[in-house]
């Protein structure tokens, strides 16, 4: 079925960003899976390049286009193109990050902080995961607590993607621990504030490009002018930002499935087996129809949560469906697909090992399929 969520102008810069990762990601990804990191002018690249900051306004030196479509553009061509793991960095600036600081950043925070962002000299990250509380948002222990014109803020934070990278971390902070989910804040800590370090960058099971690290602070002051929105109201906060970061991850899941299709269709064409095609046989044609139709339906109800999205009619709970329907669908289909390849999927010389690898996490970042659940059975009233 076609699809028609695109028009002339997504075509056209979905012919940018293949170009862009073409040149600047795919001859550089095998050493930057290595090295478990992106170097930092990947990110000026692709500020370069109108990558960054899509809605970010022109006076920023944004594209002034709130239009997420251009958001699952550059994800679809990351995700087909293999390179997850580098280019997932540049999609949270625009799918997660830059949201907080189009929406809540006052006048002067705007003018301090997105021309770095838009143009990639600024890596922005969002810091809510700690040791000890994941799914529980309510549950953080990092403190700020007020000091005359600071914030001391006292903590840590676990599994912070660009985390290694990042200059601004939006950080959610506890301003008032007896208030649980009314007493928390976000505030964004910079680069080089006293007391602000960072650990290891942590070894994980796929997405290896993507710095991911441990967060900690003792006893950084932060100025009263880096509180992002209200005091007291960073829960809500983070609560109307998660549709848009779940949409993302759903746009990117089902991207994947479709690419583990495709390759998979390749392989069984070319792989005999008892003299035949291994697609020849009526086992693969069955299961390889079966996620042909999984990903079109699955596609479809994606394109029509962007559709809301733009609209601003998109409820959390359409963006939780979204979000582990598509992560689970793109577990089932890489794990079959990897089985199809027989022992080569097992080679990490194959794409469709480092594919299954690099899908494993998208049910668990942000809000798990449990949460997920969760989310859409409260909502039956249940």
């Amino acid at each position: 079925m076609r699809r028609t969520l695109y028009g002339a102008d997504h075509e056209a810069f979905r012919e940018t960003v293949r170009t862009f990762v073409a040149k600047e990601v795919l001859p550089h990804d095998a050493e930057w899976e290595r090295a478990g990191i992106v170097p930092r002018g990947l990110f000026a690249a692709a500020g370069a390049q109108g990558l960054l900051g899509m809605a970010a306004p022109e006076e920023f030196g944004g594209g002034g286009t709130p239009d997420f479509r251009f958001n699952a553009v550059l994800t679809e061509e990351v995700v087909r193109a293999g390179v997850v793991g580098a280019g997932n960095g540049l999609c949270l600036v625009n799918d997660v990050c830059l949201p907080y600081l189009l929406d809540l950043a006052t006048a002067e925070q705007r003018a301090r902080w997105l021309p770095g962002v838009v143009s990639g000299e600024l890596v922005p990250a969002i810091a809510m995961t700690e040791p000890g509380a994941g799914s529980d948002l309510a549950a953080i222990t990092t403190t700020a607590v007020r000091d005359g014109d600071c914030y001391v803020v006292n903590g840590a934070k676990t599994f912070i993607t660009n985390g290694i990278n990042a200059d601004l971390v939006i950080t959610a902070v506890t301003t008032d621990p007896a208030r649980r989910h009314e007493g928390m804040s976000l505030l964004v800590l910079e680069r080089g504030m006293p007391g602000f370090t960072r650990g290891r960058n942590l070894a994980k099971l796929g997405q290896h490009a993507q710095d991911t690290a441990e967060l900690s602070f003792a006893d950084v002051r932060v100025p009263v002018g880096n509180l992002l929105g209200e005091e007291g109201r960073g829960f809500a906060h983070l609560v109307d930002r998660l549709p848009q970061e779940r949409l993302g991850i759903a746009v990117a899941a089902v991207a994947g499935a479709g690419r583990a299709l495709a390759l998979t269709l390749e392989h069984v064409r070319t792989r005999t087996a008892f003299g035949r095609p291994v697609g020849s046989f009526q086992n693969t044609r069955f299961r390889l129809a079966e996620i042909a139709t999984e990903v079109d339906v699955a596609q479809h109800y994606v394109d029509d949560c962007v559709r809301a999205l733009a609209a601003g009619e998109l409820t959390a709970v359409d963006a939780a469906k979204a979000k582990w329907w598509s992560s689970e669908l793109q577990g089932r289909v890489v794990d079959t697909c990897l089985q199809l390849h027989g022992g080569y999927g097992y080679m990490t010389e194959y794409p469709i090992a480092r594919a299954w690898a690099d899908a494993r996490v998208t049910r668990i970042y942000g809000g798990t399929t449990e949460i997920m659940k969760e989310v859409v059975g409260r909502d039956l009233g249940l």
